[in-house]
């Protein structure tokens, strides 16, 4: 199928990490004919997932960004202005957890983590974003959540909660111009989220999985271009739940 997303220029937040989802969507959508901006806090992560896509024989740019610090993201999304001249695609990817413990166990400085990162941040791209997309009357937004109810990552699953009752609501404001936000909720893979939990702890999740076993990028990156193509044109506000628990 046509996606339709031939010289698109899309952003794609957390795109660095060697295990994460964010560099596997980066790559499908440069196979997909997108250029692609590469932005993660680890810079040389970053440039890695850029040369990947140059290796498709698409443009790429890695940048270093903190997506909780505004001033940052600023500067993020102007750079990528000014190299590709517009943003068509949005991919709200980057996530971090704070400390696996208890909630009683939790520290303010936890909390400001997992919300600052997880649901502040997604919103401080798109605020920076939507300018852009508005003056072209076009855009794709692709916002992240999962990780609810999940003992342990309480506030992080707090944030992610968050992220899509805001989506929602963004959806329904900017749908008039020309800009569409929808959601993802990848299924637990062992990306940073999980990586270090013990072997009991990810047999556990994959026997909870409807399909027996963890998600990983390459289930993910798919769905994401789908979202952010113009056959997912009158889809609007909505969650495609992966792997569900």
């Amino acid at each position: 199928m046509d996606l339709k997303l031939h010289d698109k220029i899309a952003l794609v937040t957390g795109s660095g990490s060697p295990i994460g989802y964010g560099r596997a969507i980066a790559v499908r959508l440069a196979e997909e004919g997108c250029d692609v901006v590469c932005a993660d806090l680890n810079l040389d992560w970053a440039e890695e997932t850029a040369a990947a896509v140059r290796g498709i024989g698409r443009e790429a740019m890695a940048v270093k960004a903190n997506v909780s610090d505004r001033a940052e993201v600023d500067a993020m999304v102007q750079s990528a202005v000014e190299r590709f001249g517009r943003i068509d695609i949005l991919v709200n990817n980057a996530g971090v957890s704070s400390r696996d413990k208890p909630f009683m166990e939790k520290t303010k400085a936890d909390w400001d983590l997992d919300i600052g990162v997880n649901l502040y941040g997604q919103m401080n791209v798109a605020q920076a974003v939507i300018p852009h997309m508005a003056e072209q009357r076009y855009g794709r937004i692709i916002n992240t959540s999962g990780g609810q109810g999940i003992p342990t990552i309480s506030t992080y699953g707090a944030a992610k909660a968050g992220v899509e009752a805001f989506t929602r609501s963004l959806a329904l404001e900017v749908a008039p111009l020309g800009i569409i936000v929808n959601g993802i909720s990848p299924g637990l893979g062992e990306t940073g989220l999980i990586v270090t939990a013990t072997q009991e702890h990810k047999d556990g999740f994959r026997r909870m999985s409807a399909l027996k076993r963890l998600c990983t990028p390459q289930d993910v990156a798919p769905a994401v271009a789908f979202l952010a193509s113009d056959v997912c044109s009158y889809m609007v506000g909505q969650w495609l739940r992966l792997g569900t628990f």
